[in-house]
């Protein structure tokens, strides 16, 4: 069989099945394409999902007739001339447009500024028409209709019109948060109009536009380095969080990724700090020199290959937990909102009594006299009854002890306040400077215990049970050099592993804490893990859960009665305890309620 050349068409419509996956792949390549020409105004319309029509309108630099020839052709690019080692636009390898006119019918209207016309060209399944005269405003119009004709069968693939339409809001949105500078409106047969103003240099004010105005009071700023690598953004706090990582949005040179190293990173720097099944939401952005990280890794830019990944990693992970400590412990609003909307006043019909059917008597009249005979009203030997009970009073008397009240307690000295009761013997009630919290004292306890449990166990190497006869364990070679690179993280937790010959390890040892473990089963996790991730944290996260175990069990039980210098001491070990404000399963130990939130419920604001 004789070797012959594709066909242009034919070559086009191959690199369009892994550049152009979806209508959201199209409005994302002619979005960046739209950025890097320097528009500040970019307009996204669709029908269809996205297959029937997608339609980029921008104000940039436009293109003239000459370079209009060019930009549907392969490879040929305004953005990088020699090298790919300083990659500075989002687009680089002149393959989106000829890919999306092999495939779908591809029309570009556009006009220079200062030109004193525009022109315009069109693609039709890699069919070229010639470029001619036409009316237009300054920038770039680029509408992309019937998707995917030229190739049915890649229809075939695509999922209901309101999944691709809401993947391409997805794509609108990453960029929105990654150019605050830019007004994106999203409109459609297929959507609700969806506009988001410019915001100049206020990046946390786009956040909230795309995430949501809690997300300003529930995030906390990342601004980090380490070498030459800056990190900046904002993460939530662990108790403002989501059911999938779909809030979490990273970004490398500006440019909008989903790298299986990043997302690792976050749910790393979370660790304990969240429930199983939730995730927190996080708008981080880093910055490097384009010659320490190749974008040119995927045909679709998702993923990126960093030069040092450990060292990314490392500054991920340490900025986060870092910034938690310093102000993570802090309640989310949202719990403060649902805790008011609880107390609100209102009724439900089935909590009101129907009115009898019986015609009205004095005997029956809610508002009737009581009855003396019943032992029921309030004649003096009825009212001695209440002669030793104190009657409340506004009024704080100095006197008391601590031990009484905790009244010489400033509240305003204490973030967490000075606490004034124990309600249903489990919540502790205190009064902050400007507003109270309630305390969960079996979940805040249960914290404080864990946390000096994983001080002790990170402070020394944890105790070890020696196995009489050592465990071999047959792998992959691959595995087991693996392993081996990290032996000596999992000596420092009590795991002593060997080479035994090429491809099996030998166990000597294993952590006293997990007692009987299954000694195969642990080492090939750690080996999958390595593989899949490049780390081996769940070593580590065996032998927390264990102390999260020994914690729960060793801490304050719901139900016990609390003196109150026994709740202030515990507050104030929470107050100096990194991470006190969710519990080891990630739910919340405190709930703050503003002064001017109680002040809502009673109708003074």
């Amino acid at each position: 069989m004789s070797i012959k050349q594709l066909s242009e068409t034919l070559i086009n419509q191959i690199a369009a099945g892994e550049v152009i996956e979806r209508p959201s792949s199209a409005a994302k390549e002619l979005i960046e394409n739209a950025i890097d020409a320097g528009a500040t105004r970019i307009e996204i319309a669709t029908a269809g999902g996205g297959k029937g029509l997608v339609r980029i309108t921008d104000n940039g630099c436009g293109m003239s007739p000459a370079d209009l020839e060019l930009a549907i052709r392969r490879h040929c690019t305004s953005k990088i001339s020699a090298t790919l080692d300083d990659i500075r636009t989002l687009g680089f390898r002149g393959e989106a447009l000829p890919s999306i006119g092999s495939v779908a019918k591809l029309t570009i209207t556009s006009r220079q500024q200062g030109a004193a016309e525009g022109a315009i060209i069109s693609v039709a399944g890699g069919k070229l028409s010639p470029v001619r005269p036409a009316a237009s405003n300054t920038g770039t119009i680029v509408e992309v209709r019937d998707l995917f004709f030229a190739t049915p069968a890649r229809l075939k693939f695509l999922k209901t019109e309101k999944a691709e339409a809401a993947a391409i809001t997805e794509i609108v949105k990453r960029m929105a948060i990654a150019f605050p500078h830019i007004r994106f409106v999203l409109s459609g047969t297929d959507r609700s109009t969806l506009e988001f103003p410019a915001t100049g240099d206020d990046h946390l004010a786009r956040m909230a536009q795309i995430l949501g105005a809690d997300f300003k009071d529930n995030a906390i700023e990342i601004d980090a380095g380490r070498e030459d690598v800056t990190l900046t953004g904002f993460a939530g706090v662990p108790t403002f969080n989501r059911g999938n990582s779909a809030h979490q949005y990273m970004f490398v040179n500006g440019r909008p990724v989903q790298d299986k190293l990043l997302l690792s990173a976050i749910r790393g720097a979370y660790a304990e700090t969240i429930p199983h099944g939730r995730y927190p939401i996080a708008v981080l952005s880093l910055k490097l020199d384009p010659a320490l990280v190749d974008v040119n890794v995927h045909p679709a830019k998702s993923d990126v290959r960093f030069r040092d990944p450990g060292l990314v990693r490392g500054l991920i992970v340490g900025a986060i937990r870092q910034a938690l400590t310093r102000e993570g412990d802090r309640a989310a609003t949202t719990g403060a909102a649902q805790m008011v909307n609880a107390f609100r006043p209102g009724y439900s019909p089935s909590t009101v009594r129907p009115f009898a059917s019986q015609a009205w008597t004095p005997a029956h009249s809610p508002s009737r006299p009581l009855n003396v005979s019943n032992g029921l009203a309030l004649h003096e030997t009825a009212q001695s009854q209440f002669n030793d009970i104190t009657m409340p009073t506004a009024r704080a008397e100095h006197g008391h002890s601590t031990a009484q009240t905790g009244s010489d307690l400033e509240p305003s000295r204490y973030p967490l306040g000075a606490a004034r009761a124990q309600v249903h013997a489990n919540y502790i009630v205190a009064q902050t400077d400007d507003g109270l919290v309630i305390v969960d004292q079996h979940a805040a306890h249960e914290r404080l215990v864990f946390e000096e449990i994983r001080k002790a166990l990170h402070s020394k190497r944890p105790a070890s049970q020696v196995l009489l006869i050592p465990e071999i364990i047959d792998l992959p070679e691959e595995d087991c050099d693996r392993l081996m690179d990290h032996a000596a993280g999992f000596d420092s937790m009590g795991l002593t592993i060997e080479r035994f010959g090429p491809g099996a390890v030998a166990v000597r040892e294993t952590p006293a804490m997990l007692g009987e473990v299954n000694v195969q089963g642990l080492v090939r996790q750690l080996a999958d893990e390595i593989a899949e991730w490049d780390t081996a944290g769940s070593l580590a996260n065996k032998l927390e859960y264990v102390a999260a175990t020994m914690a729960c069990h060793g801490s304050v039980r719901s139900g016990r009665r609390m003196r109150p210098e026994e709740m202030n001491a515990l507050l104030r070990q929470m107050e100096n305890t990194p991470g006190s404000g969710q519990c080891n399963h990630g739910r919340p130990t405190y709930i703050e309620l503003k002064l001017a939130d109680i002040e809502k419920l009673f109708g003074r604001s």
